[in-house]
């Protein structure tokens, strides 16, 4: 009984990806396929990166509502990516090799992620409304510098950041799948491997210190596995900020468990089939009239509205 969801979620998820790949194909299967299979691939890697992500800063935080994107981790890529064409130029920016931006990227973010996170944990443990709080803060002082930047740009230059600063599910660069595989499937590994440790962490900091687990190197540990998470999937796609709590969140409804052996697969199998069901669904059926990302954040403001009207937030 306990292996049905998992069972029941894995052929969902498998027959939207067989349904992505041969639903409409048209010519050789010869391109099809290859083709098809680059994406698939980029929106599964997406959202098990983003669901693992989530679930691991949620028992660091100790809460049920706290995202990485909710506490301005999307403003803080756009940030950078303005800094980029503010400081470079537009052209310079488009004219970067997609490996040498995809690296910059995710090299600043991680960097970005450890500092605001690490701040946010350190400073505000057992406080709900004070991190949640100072998030919001850096939230707004990041738009701030971002609209301040945006202004002294030319406005030539500044579609480019209005086309990456969204999320954009049906142009993933399939050249850069290689390498963000390896840095996403090598920190799913090491946060799979310390499962029984984060289950431990996530009783609270007094009941882990009592048990005999290193709470700060946990927590610092498992902040960087975050970092690393969600700079890649945003650096190969653009942030998504309701995704993770979404999944997440139906996972704790689906299951009811609150251990990561299981809490982890079905986070990460209801995100794959939230992406690549709702991009099958907007690509054959809605013909691109609205962006995946747009239906995701809409559905999850609206989940992380009830969470916080339900007090669910533990």
């Amino acid at each position: 009984m306990r292996s049905r969801p998992v069972a029941v979620l894995c052929v969902v998820l498998l027959l939207c990806a067989v349904l992505y790949m041969t639903l409409g194909a048209k010519g050789a299967w010869s391109f099809v396929i290859p083709f098809r299979a680059g994406k698939l691939a980029g929106l599964v890697l997406v959202a098990v990166a983003i669901s693992t992500a989530t679930v691991l800063f949620q028992t660091v935080s100790g809460n049920r509502i706290l995202t990485p994107s909710i506490m301005g981790f999307d403003a803080l890529y756009s940030l950078l990516l303005t800094g980029l064409v503010f400081f470079l130029g537009a052209q310079a920016t488009i004219q970067l090799p997609p490996m040498a931006l995809f690296g910059l990227n995710t090299g600043l973010l991680m960097l970005g992620a450890v500092l605001l996170f690490g701040t946010l944990i350190a400073q505000t443990r057992g406080d709900l409304l004070r991190m949640i709080l100072t998030g919001i803060i850096f939230a707004t002082l990041f738009r701030s510098l971002t609209a301040f930047w945006q202004r002294m740009i030319d406005p030539n230059e500044f579609q480019v950041i209005q086309v990456a600063s969204y999320a954009r599910f049906n142009r993933i660069d399939t050249d850069l799948l290689p390498l963000a595989s390896v840095l996403c499937l090598g920190a799913i590994a090491l946060v799979w491997h310390r499962r029984r440790q984060w289950d431990v962490l996530a009783l609270g900091h007094d009941a882990a210190t009592n048990l005999g687990l290193r709470v700060r190197l946990e927590t610092v540990f498992a902040l960087l596995l975050v970092a690393v998470l969600v700079s890649v999937s945003t650096a190969l796609v653009g942030p998504v900020a309701f995704l993770g709590l979404l999944v997440v969140s139906l996972a704790r409804l689906v299951d009811g468990s609150e251990t990561h052996a299981r809490l982890l697969p079905i986070a990460a199998l209801i995100s794959g089939i939230t992406l690549v069901g709702g991009q099958l669904a907007l690509e054959r059926v809605f013909a691109l009239s609205t962006p995946l990302s747009v239906v995701v954040d809409l559905l999850g403001g609206l989940f992380f509205f009830f969470l916080l009207l339900k007090g669910r937030s533990r």
